[in-house]
């Protein structure tokens, strides 16, 4: 394998250190660990994924396959998944030898994100258009479109510039930013609004009932930030990186330790906890606790630190820590592993219930990221994050990895046996969350570079 410390980028050494350290675990469990991630990553994912998915025929990719890996479905291209797809071949060409099968697969989607994703007219990323490159309309006949999408565009277009030093790539990145800035930025109360006009106008009030700013957009403008930030130095790019992990950190986590989801332009929290029953439950999807989206900010707060350089910032991470330990304490299956999908602190009780014991896919390799960096840089904790880091791999092992197709199972199967025969791939579901996460766990145990840490 080529020499990862020169190729990979910052995520991969985040808090490294000149010298190996003594990381949680025994080195042979962790190797055994590392053994097994690595050949389904790259036999029965990037391989299964990749060139399966372009789209020769209308450029792109294409979204829909079922559960033995078949073309089925409209194959509408979201600017979320395109974009995804080309960080997640990015990243391959980098960890793998593959770099000749991975690299003209990114070059293929930056093309498209370019020539069809983007609005020659008005600026910005369409959401959806179909596969022949249409763009799809609202349910009012009005273009939409979505901070969160762009945010992915952005994050997509930073990565492959990085391994391909395409300059067109990183020029439209450039531009990305600069009109999601101009137009979805609050320069009043911060952050970003999620939904836009065709020309850019901001939805201040939100749009057909969801509120205008959300923390999953928040924590993906973060992201891909700090993805464009390792390639381009910019004043004002920093600003905004570091106004963006301040917002999360400071006002969208909540005081126990999790992520509130939706707000008020003013940055106040949308709650329906002191609602009717009825009102509550018609309203979840507001307003619940998500543990997947808990610990992967936890991972990528400390990942912005480090770009931002910020080395001394212990309140950041202690707030990550404290996320991922209220995911631990209230969102995990002690008995085999894995993350459930919904919580909810109902009113009157300070304990919190699980609404929804499903585990989601993504979540589930979220986990594994988070825990694997906290078990180096807290070996000691009496979380012991690095058994419950054994534990998760053993469970996505079992229950989501799919050793017969390849891929991923959308969801557990001990819970939802259906699981095994659902889609592999579509619109919301790629290779993203999974080939993060196990490239990150896999060179965090080859490399053994975290430095352990203490907070007082």
């Amino acid at each position: 394998m080529r020499d990862l410390a020169r190729r990979l980028p910052i995520r991969a050494a985040l808090f490294a250190v000149a010298v190996i350290w003594a990381c949680a675990g025994p080195q042979s469990e962790r190797m055994r660990i590392a053994d097994e991630m690595q050949p389904f990553l790259q036999d029965q994912m990037l391989r299964k994924w990749y060139p399966l998915v372009v789209d020769s025929v209308h450029e792109g990719y294409l979204s829909d396959f079922n559960y033995r890996w078949e073309p089925d479905g409209p194959q509408n291209k979201m600017i979320v998944t395109q974009a995804r797809h080309v960080w997640t071949a990015s990243r391959a060409a980098e960890f793998t030898e593959a770099e000749a099968t991975y690299l003209p697969v990114a070059d293929h989607g930056a093309q498209y994100l370019r020539t069809v994703m983007w609005d020659q007219q008005d600026g910005g990323f369409y959401n959806l258009v179909t596969r022949e490159g249409t763009v799809i309309a609202g349910d009012e006949g009005e273009i939409i479109k979505r901070g969160y999408g762009n945010a992915f565009a952005i994050y997509g277009l930073a990565a492959y510039y990085r391994v391909s030093g395409n300059e067109q790539a990183l020029q439209l990145a450039k531009e990305a930013f600069r009109w999601l800035d101009d137009h979805s930025h609050d320069p009043e109360y911060g952050g970003y609004f999620q939904f836009m006009a065709r020309d850019g106008t901001p939805f201040t009030s939100g749009y057909q009932g969801t509120p205008p700013k959300d923390q999953n957009s928040s924590i993906h403008l973060l992201e891909a930030f700090t993805e464009l930030y390792q390639v381009w130095k910019d004043d004002i790019l920093r600003e905004r990186l570091q106004e963006m992990l301040f917002l999360i950190r400071d006002t969208m986590v909540h005081p126990r330790g999790y992520l509130q989801l939706f707000f008020r332009r003013d940055l106040t929290p949308v709650s329906y906890r002191d609602s009717s029953a009825a009102v509550r439950e018609e309203h979840y999807h507001l307003d619940h606790v998500s543990f997947g989206h808990d610990v992967e900010t936890a991972y990528l707060m400390l990942e912005a630190t480090h770009v931002l350089g910020l080395e001394n910032d212990t309140t950041t991470l202690r707030i990550a820590k404290k996320m991922v330990d209220h995911s631990l304490r209230t969102g995990w299956h002690t008995d085999v592993g894995g993350f459930y999908d919904m919580g909810y602190y109902l009113p009157g009780e300070d304990t919190l219930t699980i609404i929804e014991d499903t585990k989601n896919w993504w979540a589930q390799a979220e986990g594994l990221n988070s825990l694997l960096l906290l078990a180096d840089l807290f070996p000691d904790d009496s979380m012991r994050y690095f058994d419950k880091f054994r534990t998760q791999w053993k469970y996505v092992d079992r229950n989501l990895l799919d050793h017969e197709h390849g891929g991923w199972y959308a969801g557990g199967t001990g819970k939802q046996p259906e699981m095994q025969h659902a889609d592999k791939s579509h619109i919301w579901k790629g290779a993203y969350h999974t080939s993060r996460s196990l490239v990150n766990c896999i060179q965090r145990i080859r490399e053994n570079v975290e430095k352990p840490v203490e907070l007082e």
